[in-house]
Order: C-alpha cells, then sequence, then structure tokens
C-alpha cells in the first residue's frame, strides 16, 4: 500500500483544537439572557421615571443602577463562552519539528507579595518546578518579583538555590515528570536511594518536614 506524498511529508501535530459543541447553546442563552436584562433594566427606568415620590424615584433609580452593574459584571464573562475551544498539545513532537537550539527563549515571571497569604514553600516550589522545565537551561529565565520585600521569601529562596542545584540535575537524568518538589515526595512514587538522600540533606524545609 502506498503512502501518499503529502501525508509521508506530513510534520508532527504540536497541538490540535477542536471547538465545544456548547457553543451553540451558549449563544442562545446568552442572547435570551441579554433580552431579560434590557427588558429589567428598561422596566427600572419607566418606573423611576414614573415616579411621584422622591423613596420611590430613589429605590428605582438604586434598582436600575444594581442591575446595570451586574448586567455588565455578566457580560464580560461571556467572551469565554462564545467559542470555547478544548486544545491539545504535544510536546514530546516539539523536537521533531525544530531543532533545539533554535527553541526561542522564555522568561517566566512569579509575583509574590505577602508571605502569610503566599507562603514562601507555595513560592520555593513553584519556581522550582519551572527552574526543572524540559526546556534548555540556557533559553529559560526565571525571575521572581516580591512586592513585600519579605525576609523571609528571601531566605527560602538562597535555600532553594541550594537545593535546585541538586534537584535539576536529579529531574533531568530520570527524566521526572512530577517536578513539583513537594508533589514529588509527597507521592507514591517509587523513590529511589538518590532521592531519599536528597531529600534529608539538602531538600528545602518544605519538604523536611514531611520525613
Amino acid at each position: 500500500m502506498e503512502v501518499p506524498a503529502a501525508a509521508a511529508t506530513a510534520k508532527p501535530l504540536l497541538h490540535t483544537l477542536t471547538f465545544s459543541r456548547a457553543m451553540v447553546a451558549n449563544r442562545l442563552f446568552a442572547a435570551i439572557y441579554t433580552c431579560a436584562v434590557l427588558a429589567l433594566l428598561y422596566h427600572h427606568a419607566l418606573t423611576a421615571l414614573s415616579s411621584t415620590t422622591f423613596l420611590s424615584f430613589s429605590l428605582s433609580l438604586a434598582f436600575l443602577f444594581s442591575d446595570f452593574v451586574f448586567g455588565f459584571m455578566w457580560s464580560t464573562t461571556q467572551s469565554f463562552l462564545m467559542r470555547p475551544a478544548h486544545r491539545r498539545v504535544f510536546p514530546e513532537n516539539l523536537r521533531k519539528v525544530m531543532r533545539e537550539e533554535d527553541f526561542p527563549a522564555m522568561d517566566v515571571f512569579i509575583c509574590t507579595a505577602d508571605p502569610h497569604k503566599e507562603p514562601p514553600v507555595s513560592v520555593v516550589n513553584t519556581a522550582l518546578s519551572v527552574m526543572a522545565y524540559d526546556y534548555p537551561a540556557e533559553k529559560l529565565s526565571v525571575y521572581v518579583s516580591d512586592d513585600g520585600g519579605s525576609d523571609l521569601t528571601l531566605f527560602a529562596l538562597v535555600e532553594a538555590a541550594k537545593f535546585g542545584s541538586h534537584w535539576l540535575p536529579f529531574c533531568r537524568r530520570n527524566k521526572v515528570v512530577e517536578r513539583c518538589p513537594e508533589a514529588y515526595f509527597g507521592s507514591n512514587y517509587p523513590q529511589s536511594n538518590e532521592s531519599k538522600q536528597m531529600k534529608a540533606p539538602v531538600a528545602p524545609p518544605c519538604v523536611r518536614q514531611q520525613t
């Protein structure tokens, strides 16, 4: 059986895109809901204009304003429902399509502000997860912006940098998929002798506490 030349030379897919079947129903619902909101606003406007007392006028005006605000808030969320899509990516095909030296440089910014609401443990695990991406290290830059200027966050990142010198090579050598340290060490993955030795002496406080 002969394979068509176009199919034989076709490049591997990097992603597929399919649109949701709920698109028509979402648009129909949005149209009906919009008519209902406009009718309600029209009713409040007529009631306000025909009011005979200051109290009734104030109440009608308040209802008109509140429904207008709620209608505006609802309308701002509809853009995500007008054409919902499902995308599937195939990162394993990236190196089949282009050479690694041609990969674009990538900058990742991690923002934090309050060490109480955003614990440094989470910031550290996020930073280490990104740094362990299966991506050329010379093309990946990770920046952490701490608007709160917390000494605790700074200390946690210094410790994370020390741990990263062990964690990143470990992920690359063993092709670890779950590259968040907290998730990896807290999972049921079989732990090798190397991971057990790395966990105890060099892991950041968030990981050592789980032992």
